[in-house]
């Protein structure tokens, strides 16, 4: 006779079942590291990563040269805006009081009679012009020149991107420089556009052997500031004065 399937110890279970877990398709056990996939930079044709876009020729390296920066002249455009105003408004304000039929001011009349009266070899009159062409000289020279002498411009490393120094700040970095040279005692920095004066002194060493120092140290110095058009030096080392 045969036996009823599914009867013995190991029929608890549907036939063909499978141990618990088998059907987690992929799993890991605890505690195993997983490598992820790598992001690589898309190669050139030839094979090779591409290089990073270089610069434009003359503002990078020693070949940047950046030009001055150049003053917005709040000052003087804000004095001539408002004479301008001012002297317009009392015309206008003469012009309608005429227009009104009310008698026009006496200055202007004045004025005019003045102008018409007086030769051009007058001494009022030509007070009157010299000084009006001193302030048109003076505003043509504020309109073709850059201004802001006290910034110094830098080299130009990234197109777009202008910076400048700010003489005292260059002349206090040339300082620090100067006094920590054996035998330098102290030092004065003056940085002007195109040259940096620079004067020590000396309570010890060789005066030769100090000046060989500082303009090797303050060449180092100047190059390290960054400008576009780096001063040259000028220095001087002297000993301190006897007291008394």
């Amino acid at each position: 006779m045969s036996e009823p399937q599914g009867t013995g110890p190991q029929g608890s279970g549907p036939q063909g079942s499978e141990p618990e877990g088998a059907g987690l398709q992929g799993s890991e056990p605890d505690g195993v590291t997983q490598r992820l996939p790598v992001l690589r930079k898309p190669d050139t044709d030839d094979g090779t990563a591409p290089d990073r876009p270089t610069p434009p020729a003359g503002d990078d390296g020693e070949g940047g040269r950046a030009g001055r920066f150049w003053s917005v002249r709040r000052v003087p455009a804000g004095i001539v805006a408002v004479l301008l105003l001012g002297l317009a408004g009392l015309f206008l304000y003469d012009i309608v009081s005429v227009r009104a039929g009310r008698p026009g001011m006496s200055w202007r009349r004045d004025l005019a009679r003045q102008l018409a009266e007086r030769p051009l070899d007058d001494t009022w009159v030509l007070v009157g012009a010299g000084i009006a062409a001193a302030l048109g000289l003076w505003l043509i020279l504020l309109a073709v020149t850059p201004g802001l002498r006290h910034v110094l411009p830098m080299r130009r490393t990234h197109a777009g991107v202008r910076a400048g120094l700010d003489r005292d700040a260059a002349a206090s970095a040339l300082r620090d420089r100067a006094v920590e040279v054996a035998g330098v005692q102290s030092a004065r920095v003056k940085v002007r556009r195109r040259r940096a004066d620079v004067r020590a002194l000396s309570h010890f060493r060789e005066l030769d052997e100090v000046r060989t120092d500082l303009d090797a140290v303050l060449g180092d110095a100047v190059r390290g500031l960054g400008l576009s058009r780096p001063p040259s030096l000028s220095v001087r080392v002297r000993r301190p004065g006897r007291k008394g």
